[in-house]
C-alpha cells in the first residue's frame, strides 16, 4: 500500500459523504466543485437527477466582477449568485455538499455568502 494522492483522498472523502447527503425535491444538495483559477456550486435534485441553478466564476453575470479579486472573494461573489437564482427558482433550503473539501477558505466563504443570500442550510 503506497500513499494515497491527494485527489484519490479527495474523492473517497467525497464519495464518504455522498453515502449520508442526498437532494430531495423539498431540499435539494447545494454541491461545490473547486479546481485551482475557479470555483462551481450547483444546486441539485438527486431524486430526478437534475441541476436546478448553477453558478461559477466562469459565469457572464460575474466575470467583470471578479477580475482583480481574490480567490476568497471570487467564491463570495459565486455564494451570492446561486443563492439569488436559488430564491428566484423558489428554493430555500438545501443539504451543504463540500465535496470532500475542508469547510475553510473558499469552501466557507461560499457557504457563509449562500446563507447570507437568503439560503439555510
Amino acid at each position: 500500500m503506497g500513499k494515497i494522492a491527494p485527489r484519490e483522498a479527495r474523492l473517497r472523502r467525497h464519495l464518504r459523504i455522498r453515502k449520508r447527503v442526498m437532494g430531495t425535491p423539498h431540499r435539494p444538495r447545494l454541491c461545490v466543485f473547486r479546481s485551482l483559477n475557479h470555483i462551481y456550486a450547483q444546486i441539485v435534485d438527486d431524486s430526478r437527477g437534475h441541476t436546478i441553478v448553477a453558478a461559477s466564476t466562469l459565469d457572464p453575470n460575474i466575470k467583470e466582477m471578479i477580475e482583480g479579486k481574490r480567490k476568497v472573494e471570487k467564491a463570495t461573489l459565486v455564494g451570492n449568485l446561486i443563492a439569488r437564482r436559488a430564491v428566484e427558482a423558489g428554493i430555500r433550503q438545501v443539504v451543504f455538499d463540500r465535496g470532500g473539501y475542508k469547510y475553510h477558505g473558499r469552501v466557507k466563504a461560499l457557504a457563509e455568502a449562500a446563507r447570507e443570500g437568503g439560503l439555510e442550510f
